[in-house]
């Protein structure tokens, strides 16, 4: 934490130097808990008459008389704490609850029980094919990959990509001790949230394919297999130059703490990590689209924080028009070689000109043919779309984060900064063929919408997902093996990848053989391990008939053993959830 306070006071607004006649203080109020901006905080200067009033944001600036040595802060709800002003500079303030405040957690939690109490609504329910409401949010329906028997179909064709905003969309629910729905959980978006310690690819390859193969926890008559592709890290001061244009909603919607402020405070961690030879323009939305900033470099970070720190929410939600006019700025600025790319963020509730999923899915079809890269961020919770974001970043050449707090936000935009807006391979699509002497029926864990048909007759439309620099992609196959006796040697099938390179249109591959030996599930690296009790959870949270003897309690157990090199102690924060899932009995 002590981390991402740093790193936020490094892009709050400067005061005027210390040296000029009137002085001044800018900064960010946040709670400490849920790190949200808090507005109507008073900022005043002690033993003085001055103050002020933090605005909708969490900003306030205050000029500081002369002999002005501290700053008091004060809420209804918070405890009210004292700064001194050791220098005029940056602020970051955080504010703790009182015992007896609700804090914005708890607010959320009871408007969603709420909007439940309005289940008789017509938008509560099905709504529409394949798309499923939940507290006014939707999700996209899921049907659980069956298994397939290898004598009809050996072979499994996925689309490849490293999305990961249903873990954090699950997380939002657990906190606010909420049954999270089914159809939100994408299991390998759980998967992949996570990072993993594979080998990178020698120095003159783009990709490198690892395999796994252990006996099945949950079903100790299967296996389990792991792939894991994993891309070349490529040093920040190496990655191309960015175009990016920042697609902002500040419809109606958007005005709660959770959507907008938190939107605000996490473009302001993305703007920190931004380079002089990167570009920034920002359309907001909300009616009608605007150019809020024309492109302008990276290294003018004032000028764009002020631009994204007095957006202000309010009407309807053209999303349409908004889309169209960012990839035409995206164009006009397009940089060959270089990373172009829209970063959507929204909570998706789109009302304005085309609205549904398949008129949006056709829309962002056509822009993607730009070779401009698309990003979706989801933000908040009622109203939230999580079916329209999904589709969106599937089908344009994206990949798609719902950022649930300001850690998530510095996740996606410091820790994570080249992986997550530096693409390395596009179109990326596997097939694992299993040999049927070996493999009597296999089950893809996860990826149920980015499934391929063998004879690519969906290609037109799915040719596969992107991969970001150092990412570490992973699937997961329970397998049921042959019972007959097969050569030591037998290979259990090849995996097969295909993928663009962003500024390449040849098609390149690569092939990998599955050695069929299977170890016991306890002598699995640490990573395949951890991997596995994180697709049991979400089976758990589905509520499948292939979880077999899987319980919350193996889920526990599995993890525990397996934390290994938990880089950012994501692992440990897992086993936090699964505990209070536990405790709330939502999985058992």
């Amino acid at each position: 934490m002590r981390e991402l306070l740093l790193s936020l006071c490094c892009i709050l607004l400067m005061g005027v130097p210390a040296g000029a006649q009137t002085i001044w203080v800018t900064g960010a109020v946040e709670d400490s808990i849920t790190h949200n901006p808090l507005p109507g905080v008073t900022v005043s200067v002690m033993n003085d008459t001055v103050k002020v009033l933090t605005n909708s944001y969490g900003l306030f600036r205050i000029v500081i008389p002369p002999g002005g040595s501290g700053l008091l802060f004060e809420h209804p709800r918070y405890v009210s704490r004292t700064i001194a002003i050791e220098n005029y500079g940056r602020m970051l303030v955080a504010l703790t609850p009182k015992d007896n405040g609700a804090d914005d957690i708890a607010i959320a939690k009871a408007k969603a029980k709420a909007r439940l109490a309005h289940s008789s609504n017509p938008n509560y329910g099905n709504i529409g094919m394949g798309i499923h409401a939940f507290f006014d949010e939707t999700y996209g329906t899921i049907y659980e990959n069956k298994f397939v028997e290898t004598m009809k179909s050996a072979s499994s064709n996925f689309a490849l990509d490293v999305d990961r905003a249903a873990y954090s969309n699950i997380r939002r629910f657990v906190r606010l001790k909420e049954r999270v729905p089914a159809d939100a959980v994408r299991i390998e978006e759980m998967v992949n949230y996570f990072h993993y310690n594979y080998p990178l690819p020698d120095s003159n390859q783009l990709l490198a394919i690892h395999t796994s193969y252990a006996v099945c926890p949950w079903q100790p008559a299967h296996k389990l297999l792991q792939v894991a592709v994993r891309a070349r890290q490529v040093d920040i001061d190496s990655l191309p130059a960015s175009n990016l244009v920042f697609l902002i909603d500040v419809s109606g919607s958007m005005g709660t703490p959770n959507k907008l402020p938190l939107l605000q405070a996490a473009f302001r961690v993305l703007v920190n990590n931004l380079r002089p030879n990167d570009r920034v323009a920002i359309v907001a939305y909300a009616g009608a689209p605007g150019i809020i900033l024309p492109a302008t470099p990276g290294d003018q970070k004032e000028k764009i924080l002020n631009a994204i720190d007095y957006l202000s929410a309010g009407g309807a939600t053209a999303g349409e028009a908004a889309i169209k006019m960012a990839y035409q700025i995206a164009v006009e600025n397009f940089i060959p070689d270089g990373n172009n790319r829209v970063i959507m963020a929204t909570d998706g509730d789109f009302n304005v000109g085309q609205t549904s999923d398949h008129e949006m899915e056709e829309l962002i079809l056509e822009k993607k043919e730009s070779g401009v890269l698309l990003t979706c961020l989801g933000f908040g919770m009622g109203d939230y779309k999580d079916s329209k974001l999904e589709t969106l970043s599937s089908k344009g050449n994206g990949n798609f984060a719902y950022i649930d707090n300001l850690e998530e936000a510095n996740k996606i935009f410091a820790q994570e900064f080249g992986s997550t807006l530096f693409t390395v391979a596009k179109d990326a699509r596997a097939q694992v063929w299993f040999n049927p002497e070996v493999v009597k029926a296999y089950r893809l864990i996860g990826y149920e919408n980015k499934v391929l048909k063998e004879d690519n007759s969906n290609g037109d439309k799915i040719v596969g997902g992107i991969i970001g620099a150092g990412h570490c992609a992973v699937a997961l196959y329970e397998i049921i093996p042959r019972d007959s006796a097969v050569a030591a040697d037998s290979l259990l099938g090849e995996v097969r990848l295909r993928y663009r390179e962003p500024s390449d249109s040849a098609v390149h591959s690569i092939r990998y053989d599955i050695p069929g030996h299977a170890t016991a599930f306890e002598d699995a690296s640490s990573d395949f391990r951890f991997a596995s009790s994180v697709a049991l959870l979400g089976m758990l949270l589905r509520r499948s008939e292939y979880k077999g003897s899987g319980t919350a309690s193996m889920v526990t157990s599995i993890a525990k053993k397996s934390l290994g090199r938990d880089q950012g102690g994501y692992r440990k924060e897992f086993l936090k959830l699964v505990k209070e899932l536990r405790k709330t009995k939502h999985v058992q």
